[in-house]
């Protein structure tokens, strides 16, 4: 795909970073290099490389050259803490990172620590430089090494997305290239998008929405985006977004309340070239949606509605036609259907697990042949989102079966915290519940019984204790003690009595 149109147009300017531009053929070249690099450390077809990286020229070189050798992608959040980088790193068998000295602090043992890993590439610069960490310009700088690429088939894993399930623990989504190309042709085909488009790309490029959506669709289309390392301060992206004429822009519901509270120049609301808002991670309230149409009325608001294991886009409303609070139609050959607890399929209207059949399908998760056999059943994907369908067949997202709490487009899995507060000797008992927030959409809250003596343990003390262990967006907003949480008869907590309570 990226051959193909740098031999057709060269010249033609791919990514934007700050004050550099990059042609595809240029980009193609940085792309061997990187493919160069890898296979002189050993990299071959099949192997998995992780990537613990900002976002960056070198991130979606990295996607590609990994491609190019038949080897496997793994993009990991990298607001990780170093335990939780461990379990997934020996969770895929990671045979090589790539990542930032930014993240020094968290991944600089993980070659050590994990035994599959022989070498950490460091974009910028190494923490310690030895045979193990290597710096990406340099590894070339002595070797004159032309690459042999190993052809992919469709039907091979191209990338896996981790993301925690009901147990707590990651799991590997192993995405096909067909998984991914089939999202490709539906957004394509939805968005009406075109080889002069240009997208924006500052929500993290790990997620599996930017990585499909906004990385690889753009090349995809022969298209063209512009990279912001930072999502701070928000004024760079409204600054960016005017003057490299972006035309597509995608964003979480919390960046799209952010926009509207914004003070916004009118030359910005004058000049910008926006002509598609593109909303996902969680539903816009109603207000937004409407105060967004008043403030740009040149642009469509599209929601739609995805998730890893789906490659992940499933549903977004077309152009011609948006429902508000609906998340659309399924993409292209896509079928979804809503089904009750014996997979039934339910009249129209009707709220049941929404699930899903197509080419965006994964192919199961990675070493977890139970939890694959759970999640896909006769070539149906259970989501665990409760959802219903009107009679257009438009989906309408009503709950989620699972506890996932969502903040700010983020999931967040109560059973991995409530399992982290139970390891620290204070705590007898924990439950994790989501709390709505006007900022970040939900937040996650904790109740929990304390051990005996350690009755004058401050919730602040606990916050600290977790922060060692998870990532800071997983630390609970709030902790309340209490005496006895709500059970049932074989003590399971009764996590609809604690909702109950907040509302």
């Amino acid at each position: 795909m990226l051959r193909a149109v740098a031999e057709e147009n060269p010249s033609k300017r791919v990514i934007f970073v700050d004050e550099k531009s990059f042609s595809y053929k240029s980009f193609l070249e940085g792309v061997d290099r990187v493919a160069r690099s890898l296979e002189l450390i050993g990299i071959e077809k099949g192997d998995r490389i992780a990537l613990i990286c900002p976002n960056s020229i070198e991130f979606v070189q990295s996607v590609f050259a990994i491609s190019k050798l038949g080897a496997v992608t793994v993009p990991i959040n990298t607001m990780l803490k170093n335990e939780e980088y461990r379990y997934i790193l020996d969770d895929c068998g990671a045979k090589a990172l790539i990542t930032s000295s930014k993240f020094a602090k968290e991944v600089g043992d993980l070659s050590d620590s994990v035994e599959t890993i022989t070498h950490t590439i460091w974009i910028d610069k190494a923490p310690s430089e030895d045979s193990k960490h290597l710096v990406l310009d340099e590894i070339l700088s002595d070797h004159l090494h032309t690459h042999t690429p190993s052809p992919s088939e469709l039907d091979d894993t191209a990338v896996i997305f981790y993301t925690s399930g009901t147990t707590g623990y990651p799991k590997g989504a192993m995405i096909s290239n067909r998984n991914l190309f089939s999202n490709l042709v539906g957004a394509k085909e939805r968005f009406d998008l075109r080889s002069d488009d240009r997208f924006i790309v500052y929500l993290p490029m790990f997620h599996s929405f930017t990585f499909a959506i906004m990385v690889i669709l753009p090349f995809f289309m022969r298209a063209s985006f512009v990279i912001i390392p930072s999502i701070l301060p928000f004024s760079n992206i409204i600054k960016q977004t005017l003057f490299k004429r972006v035309t597509v822009f995608m964003g979480v519901p919390d960046i799209y309340n952010a926009l509207i509270r914004a003070k916004l120049p009118w030359y910005f609301l004058w000049f910008n070239s926006i002509r598609c808002f593109i909303s996902g991670g969680s539903a816009l309230n109603e207000d937004t949606l409407n105060r967004f149409r008043a403030t740009f009325k040149r642009a469509t608001m599209l929601e739609g509605y995805g998730l890893s294991e789906c490659s992940p886009a499933v549903a977004i409303n077309p152009l011609d036609r948006q429902k508000p609070l609906s998340v659309g139609l399924p993409l292209y050959g896509y079928d979804v259907k809503i089904v009750d607890d014996e997979m039934m399929e339910l009249p129209i209207g009707e709220a049941g697990e929404l699930i899903v059949r197509g080419d965006c399908v994964m192919q199961g998760y990675l070493n977890n042949p139970e939890a694959t056999a759970e999640t896909i059943q006769n070539g149906w994907l259970r989501t665990g989102d409760i959802a219903k369908v009107d009679d257009e067949g438009y989906v309408y997202i009503v709950d989620r079966i699972k506890d996932l709490i969502i903040s700010k487009g983020l999931n967040i899995y109560p059973r991995q915290i409530e399992e982290q507060m139970m390891l620290l000797p204070s705590v007898k008992l924990a439950a994790v519940i989501a709390q709505s927030d006007p900022h970040s959409g939900e937040v996650p809250i904790a109740f929990i019984e304390l051990e005996e003596g350690y009755e004058n343990t401050s919730p602040s003390k606990i916050k600290s204790e977790l922060k060692e262990h998870l990532a800071s967006f997983k630390i609970p907003k709030t902790i309340t003690v209490v005496e006895s949480l709500p059970k049932t008869a074989t003590g399971k907590v009764l996590k609809r009595v604690l909702k109950q309570g907040i509302h």
